[in-house]
């Protein structure tokens, strides 16, 4: 029994991660593909959030909103999910509203299996929250009539809206983004440095990490 307990003591204190994503995204689809690569005794907490109003908060713009860059990204993706085995399907139509989706991840608990179909029914499928047929089709397979009532419900829509909210006073800036000890990790291609910072707590105190925080900021462009 003391050294059960003794072993309960010095056990490694549970790690957490704060995942953010929309199901617009196809590096958050990847990245959902991807969950396995963490460690067991991380305690993953997906958080649905509106990627749009991440756009309006920072001034940005989305890749497919740009046409040079929206060829690039697809093309991306493409190869991203063959190069890592991911199955992939484009949806029939891109960007979509996902705003159904994400309310629907809410009122079912956003569990990481949810969300990891929820995104396979657009990437992997190529579907539609969009086409009535094959919504329907999803929220049948998911609890039917009683599930589509509890998408406008007030709670839900405030739990969406506070989870964009955090994110924003948390930095986090895209998805998919994933939350650290109050670092930010940011896009799919970023899982393999957030594996690397699990593995050595200390590396962004490195001298190097250091230097890349404190990069002076320079010229500016002048806003229109």
């Amino acid at each position: 029994m003391l050294e059960w307990l003794s072993y309960k003591f010095w056990m490694k204190p549970l790690q957490r991660i704060d995942w953010y994503f929309d199901f617009i995204s196809p590096f958050a689809y990847l990245a959902s593909e991807s969950l396995w690569r963490f460690p067991e005794d991380i305690e993953l907490r997906p958080r649905p959030v509106l990627f749009a109003a991440m756009l309006n908060h920072w001034q940005t713009r989305g890749p497919a909103e740009i046409p040079p860059m929206r060829r690039f990204t697809f093309r991306h993706v493409r190869w991203l999910a063959d190069a890592n085995n991911i199955a992939l399907k484009l949806p029939p139509a891109h960007p979509f509203n996902p705003l159904k989706l994400l309310r629907l991840s809410v009122a079912l608990g956003s569990t990481p299996e949810l969300v990891q179909r929820l995104f396979r029914f657009v990437w992997a499928e190529g579907r539609s929250p969009e086409d009535p047929q094959q919504w329907q089709r999803l929220v049948d397979e998911l609890g039917g009539e009683d599930v589509e009532r509890r998408l406008d419900a007030d709670q839900v829509k405030a739990e969406l809206r506070q989870n964009t909210e955090s994110a924003i006073a948390a930095g986090v800036f895209g998805v998919p983004g994933f939350m650290l000890d109050g670092e930010v990790f940011w896009g799919f291609d970023s899982i393999d440095f957030l594996l690397a910072c699990l593995d050595d707590p200390e590396m962004l105190n490195s001298a190097g990490m250091l230097a890349a925080d404190s990069m002076p900021e320079g010229a500016q462009r002048e806003p229109k």
